[in-house]
Parts: structure tokens; C-alpha cells; sequence
């Protein structure tokens, strides 16, 4: 057992100890407990939103299994912030900030407690990349739990998600439906707990995670409040103690090879934007050389197949059903996508998982590779004059694969949504919002309220969208966020003026502005960088430190 208190024995063991064991004890842990291996149980339970508030309950389950398995568990928390709470408002800045803080809460805690092992559980999207990032700092044995999704609501006859609130909202303003409708939808949109629906960016992190294999294949499609997730979180427990026992730690797993199928995965599922952002983090974090081209050359090779909302029909559950993230990577494995002797935290390679995939008859949701929906993946990396550093594009659906117009020109969220609630944006209008990238916003927010509300007011076909800020997974249109360099570094989207002639053409992955060299350069001298718009605290230590969005927006 000593072998396995390989961390703990430095708290717990020996006379000189005797201080620790004490305010141990006082915490209600017995010489029994301190003799066994200390697991860390890091929650991100808030109450605030549905995605986590399920997650105390399920760190009970958690904890019954690493005690059966001869563990000690301690839980501890950190923060989390909804997207979907503070989406469109100043409270969004926090949001990718908060991913930093939850890794180094957890970190901190870990290292200063020296538990043995970790099994860290998330929900909302920026806590599944910020647990992972601190466990593969730690590189203890552990994994983690995804607390699933949330069960679409049912509202006049058809299941909704929170994607058709949003859109509602750009619908009322134009008339198309009335307060009472939105209410009703408004009420009828969440029936309890759980991650939003479809797969926006929560579930497409949960199967990036669980298809790189930091995850015990077939958790996280166990919806959120089915009488199976409890089972779910016990067995991770006993599994983590099994990784302490084998001595496996994420080095192991979070390899190239593995975050190449997690890129896959979220290619052929049509996953959220964010992706690029976070795996690239986790890259970085694990020393893994992953640069944002590679997104492209996975995903130009990796059909779409996963029929999901927002882009599709269907949402988690439907998937779960289907067959789960497991038929996903035997669907890879089939393509010869899967680079299938990656390990896994069950032990096993992702290619026995794979091989493991049972499908539902007759299922609808996940296509053969007879039958993509389309040949290639959803996410596309453009370059050009308006983007060196590249800017990421999401075409699951059927997107426009060009579209040229005008500028329309905004320095923040705000005036942008205001302008198409007013009905100021027109058809063949290219919105820009700028200032909002990682140092500028600072905190790089979502802009789901003013693509919903393009989409509400009937423009989603004949408008485009590009920012230095981020979009939701539950954004669809054509919208190219990750704009690099940002605005505030100079980057050439702060030279834009309304009427400047913007392209986007998806085949050619260019994004380019119709302007000469020698007068973008002339209109850069003219530029000065605006002021800082926080002076002190987390946001302004947060736009100091943080790297390109080409980079995964990370602080270290």
C-alpha cells in the first residue's frame, strides 16, 4: 500500500507528521483512511447552471468507488461559468478565463495535498479542457468524469434545445413570434440537469476527451440524469485506483497520436470551434507539437457522419442511443483514421474499444461512410491577409463555401447586436466584430447572441461573420472566429472600415480583404492600440499573459 501513497506518504506517515494527521482527523478521516492511498476528487459542482449542479451528487458515486476499490477519496472544488448564463453581456469575458483558473485550482490543490491520484468531474465546456490540462500537469494516475447531457425539452410537439431560445430571441425581435411564445419555449427549453444538448461545445469536448482517452469509453454519453450515470461515476472511481495501481498516467495517453483522433473525432461529429482552442491547449500543456494547420489536414480528410444539432437533426442523447462515441471511433477505425494503438484510461487501446461498438438497428443519427453527409469534416482553417495566424471556421451543415460583401464594422459584441436587432445589417454583409480576442475582450466571448439573432432575423443564409472573439458550438452560418493576430495586437482585422470588400472562400481557405499592401500598411500606422479595458484583477492579469488564439489562448 506504501507504494501507492507514492505522493501521501509525505503528509500522512511518520511521527513529524503528527500536526498533519491531526487536522486530518478533525476533518472527520480516521488512521484507517490516512493509511490508504489519497484520491483527489476535484468537482466543478456550481449551483448556478444545469451543466454542473448534478455534479455533487454525482461525486457521491465517485467516492463509494474508490473506497470499494481501497482508496481514501477527498473532494475538493473550484469555479465555473456558465456560456449560457453570461452569453452576450460583460459577465462572457470570464468564461475562457475560467478555464485557466479551474486547471490551476485543481493543480494547486493536488500538489499541495499530495494526493496519490485524481478523478476530477466537469460539465459546462470549459471545465472538461481545464480538468485535463491540470491532470496532465500533475501526470498522476487519473482521469475524468463528464456529468452528460442535459435530455432535450419537448415544447409544441418537438424536442428543443437551448440553441432554439437563442434564435427565438432574434425571431421575436423581428416579430415572427410572440413574448408568450418565447416564455413558453423559455420554459420548456431546460428540464433539468446536464451539459446543453446538442453538440455544441460541452459534448464535443466529452468526445474529444473520451475518443483521446482520458475517459472510460461509453461514460460520457450517459445522459446527465439517467439512472446509469451513478453506476457511470462509481466505476471511475474503482478505475482510477486501478490506474494508481498500474501506474498509468496521462503521459501515457495524451500523446500526438492520441489528440490526432480526438481532432478526428470532433471532424467527423461536426464539432464546436472551441475544440480547436482547447486541444490545442492540452497540447501544449502535455509538450505535444499539434500547430492549428493540423486541424485542417485531419478534418479535410475525415468525413462528416455524426447528424447532430446544431448543423443537424439530432442531439447527445440521440447519439448515446445510437450507438455512443464508441461507434464514432469504430466508424474512424473503419475509414483508417484511428490511430488505433493509442492507449486508454480502461487499459485498453482505442482500437479494442473500437472494435467493442455496438450499433443500434436502424439508427439515423451517425451515417455509414457509404453515406457521409459530407465528405469532409466540419472544421476548416482559413488564412490569408486578414488572418496570418489563421482563423477557424465551422461547415458541418450546408454552409455557403464563398461569400463576398461589404464590412459591416463593430469594436465590441454589444453595438453588433444592437445593429441587427435594428435592422442595420443587411443581406451580403460581412459583420466584423473585433476586440474581443483573448487580450482584447479580454477573455475571447461567444457570440452566440449575434449569430442567433442573424439567424432569428432571417439572415443566417445571406451574411457573414468574422471575429478575434470565439463563437458557441451552437452557432451555425457561415461565421469565421479566432481571427489571429487579434485586434488588439495590431493584428490587420483592426484596419477594417465599413465598405471594405471581405472574402471568404472556404475551398481556396482564404480570408482576405480587398485592400493593397502599401494601404494596409499606411492604415496600420494611423492605428493605436486601444486602452486596456480592465487596469487590475484576473482580467487584466489574464490579457498580459495570454498567447494568440493560434496558440490555444493559453496562459503558461
Amino acid at each position: 500500500m506504501n507504494n501507492l501513497k507514492h505522493k501521501s506518504h509525505h503528509i500522512t506517515d511518520g511521527p513529524a507528521r503528527a500536526g498533519a494527521r491531526a487536522m486530518l482527523k478533525g476533518a472527520g478521516f480516521t488512521d484507517a483512511d490516512l493509511a490508504k492511498p489519497l484520491v483527489g476528487v476535484a468537482n466543478t459542482w456550481i449551483e448556478v447552471m444545469p451543466c454542473n449542479v448534478h455534479l455533487r451528487h454525482l461525486a457521491v458515486s465517485v467516492k463509494e468507488g474508490i473506497r470499494a476499490a481501497g482508496g481514501t477519496p477527498i473532494e475538493y472544488n473550484t469555479i465555473a461559468v456558465s456560456d449560457g448564463i453570461s452569453m452576450g453581456t460583460e459577465g462572457m469575458k470570464a468564461s475562457l478565463i475560467s478555464r485557466e483558473v479551474i486547471a490551476d485550482s485543481i493543480e494547486l490543490a493536488a500538489r499541495g495535498h499530495l494526493f496519490d491520484a485524481v478523478v476530477a468531474l466537469s460539465g459546462c465546456d470549459k471545465t472538461i479542457p481545464g480538468t485535463i490540462m491540470a491532470l496532465t500537469r500533475l501526470n498522476l494516475p487519473s482521469l475524468m468524469l463528464y456529468g452528460g447531457s442535459i435530455a432535450p425539452g419537448r415544447h409544441d410537439g418537438h424536442d428543443v434545445t437551448i440553441q432554439d431560445v437563442f434564435e427565438a430571441v432574434g425571431s421575436y425581435h423581428k416579430g415572427k413570434i410572440s413574448l408568450e411564445g418565447l416564455t413558453l419555449l423559455e420554459d420548456h427549453a431546460c428540464p433539468g440537469a446536464g451539459a446543453c444538448g446538442g453538440q455544441f461545445t460541452a459534448n464535443t469536448m466529452a468526445t474529444a476527451i473520451e475518443i483521446l482517452g482520458m475517459s472510460v469509453m461509453g461514460s460520457a454519453g450517459v445522459p446527465a440524469l439517467d439512472a446509469e450515470k451513478d453506476k457511470v461515476a462509481y466505476e471511475a472511481g474503482q478505475k482510477v485506483m486501478e490506474l494508481l495501481r498500474r501506474g498509468i498516467c496521462p503521459d501515457q495517453i495524451i500523446t500526438r497520436r492520441g489528440i490526432e483522433n480526438a481532432i478526428a473525432a470532433v471532424a467527423m461529429t461536426g464539432g464546436s470551434t472551441n475544440a480547436v482552442l482547447h486541444l490545442l491547449a492540452i497540447a501544449r500543456e502535455a509538450g505535444v507539437s499539434i500547430t492549428i494547420d493540423d486541424f485542417d489536414r485531419i478534418s479535410a480528410k475525415t468525413p462528416l457522419l455524426a447528424d447532430l444539432k446544431p448543423g443537424g437533426q439530432y442531439v447527445s442523447v440521440d447519439m448515446h442511443r445510437a450507438g455512443g462515441i464508441r461507434l464514432v471511433a469504430k466508424r474512424l477505425q473503419d475509414a483508417g483514421l484511428l490511430h488505433a494503438d493509442a492507449m486508454t484510461v480502461s487499459g485498453k487501446t482505442i482500437g479494442e474499444e473500437a472494435r467493442m461498438a455496438a450499433e443500434a438497428p436502424n439508427q439515423q443519427v451517425i451515417h455509414s461512410l457509404q453515406n457521409p453527409i459530407k465528405p469532409t469534416g466540419g472544421l476548416v482553417i482559413l488564412k490569408g491577409n486578414l488572418a496570418p495566424e489563421g482563423c477557424v471556421v465551422k461547415v458541418a451543415g450546408h454552409e455557403r463555401l464563398l461569400h463576398v460583401g461589404p464590412a459591416r464594422v463593430f469594436d465590441c459584441e454589444e453595438d453588433a447586436f444592437a445593429a441587427v436587432q435594428e435592422g442595420k445589417v443587411y443581406p451580403g454583409d460581412v459583420v466584423v466584430i473585433r476586440y474581443e480576442g483573448p487580450k482584447g475582450g479580454p477573455g475571447m466571448r461567444e457570440m452566440l447572441g449575434v449569430t442567433a439573432a442573424l439567424v432569428g432575423a432571417g439572415l443566417g443564409e445571406s451574411v457573414a461573420l468574422i471575429t478575434d472573439g470565439r463563437f458557441s458550438g451552437a452557432t451555425r452560418g457561415l461565421m469565421a472566429g479566432h481571427v489571429a493576430p487579434e485586434a488588439a495586437v495590431g493584428g490587420p482585422i483592426a484596419i477594417l472600415k465599413d465598405g471594405d470588400q471581405i472574402t471568404l472562400d472556404i475551398k481556396a481557405r482564404r480570408l482576405n480583404v480587398a485592400l493593397s499592401d502599401p494601404e494596409r500598411a499606411e492604415r496600420l500606422k494611423q492605428w493605436q492600440a486601444p486602452e486596456p479595458r480592465y487596469k487590475a484583477g484576473v482580467m487584466a492579469k489574464y490579457a498580459r499573459h495570454v498567447s494568440s488564439a493560434s496558440e490555444g489562448a493559453i496562459t503558461s
